[in-house]
């Protein structure tokens, strides 16, 4: 934990800080963080008492946690948000503006999460498996599409069954050699759980996409990409960290294609199925 939050601070601002260390903090510190971010037209006037209140931790809790995402202390923390202007209300914004910049720092959050050593090992497992399965539901299930089609066109094997059942089927017939990728934002939605657990069993090693480092999913994976949540809470489309996890996907993809040299020449032929799905006769 300590190297990927060490690793948000630099330049980022005290608030993306805080944000990027949400998702790899124990419950009490968390409870600290999300109290902050809860909180900051008060904050200034908040003491630490006050904040161990809010938090139901205690004030040692508040200052280890302020610690740990990369200040000082509780009052560094002050002093580095007074910095900085206060964030407009959502209804101050046009809804474009708004959106486009939850969307810009919902990215950054996930760049400065995402472990580029896992990430290169789960390139590395794509290339090498012998058949991919791909496992994602609900709301994680759209930008996995968009992948499985340029894996496809890489030559990978790779299989995306839409139903939750198939999935589980599937990875019944997976085993040494194979890679389950597993997409889900919560990283605990049951039936993804028992797709991996499923294939895991049978020796077939397990990607995890998440926006949670702590979650049932991160447990059973072998490799584990975490985006962190982003966005606001009450949402039922958590479609800023769709945003986070198509850009992983998408970037998975491309380490593969960097890698796998012999695989350009498919580009031709992938070319050719999508020119002759276009139409000359303007008619048609």
């Amino acid at each position: 934990m300590d190297g990927q939050l060490n690793q948000a601070q630099g330049e980022s601002s005290a608030l993306l800080r805080l944000r990027a260390a949400l998702p790899q903090l124990g419950p009490s510190e968390g409870r600290v963080v999300q109290a902050i971010l809860e909180n900051l037209t008060s904050i200034a006037e908040t003491s630490t008492a006050e904040l161990a209140r809010l938090a139901k931790c205690s004030p040692a809790t508040v200052i280890r946690a302020c610690q740990n995402v990369g200040f000082r202390g509780y009052q560094h923390l002050r002093i580095e948000l007074a910095k900085e202007p206060l964030e407009q209300s959502p209804t101050d914004r046009h809804v474009l503006e708004e959106v486009f910049r939850e969307a810009s720092e919902a990215i950054e959050v996930s760049q400065q999460l995402l472990s580029q050593e896992a990430f290169d090992r789960a390139v590395d497992a794509l290339i090498d498996a012998d058949r991919i399965l791909i496992s994602a539901s609900g709301f994680s299930l759209p930008p996995t599409q968009d992948t499985v089609i340029r894996l496809i066109a890489l030559g990978l094997t790779v299989l995306s069954p839409a139903d939750v059942f198939t999935q589980q089927f599937a990875a019944r017939q997976m085993g040494k050699g194979d890679v389950v990728l597993a997409v889900t934002y919560s990283g605990a939605n049951t039936h993804t759980l028992r797709t991996a657990a499923s294939a895991k069993h049978d020796g077939a090693k397990v990607i995890a996409l998440t926006s949670f480092a702590q979650s049932p999913i991160t447990k059973a994976a072998d490799i584990s990409l975490v985006t962190g949540p982003v966005g606001r809470s009450n949402d039922i489309d958590p479609h800023l960290s769709r945003v986070s996890h198509s850009l992983v996907l998408h970037s998975l993809y491309r380490g593969v294609l960097k890698k796998r040299r012999g695989a350009f020449n498919r580009f031709s032929e992938m070319g050719e199925v999508i020119a002759d799905a276009l139409s000359d006769d303007l008619d048609t």
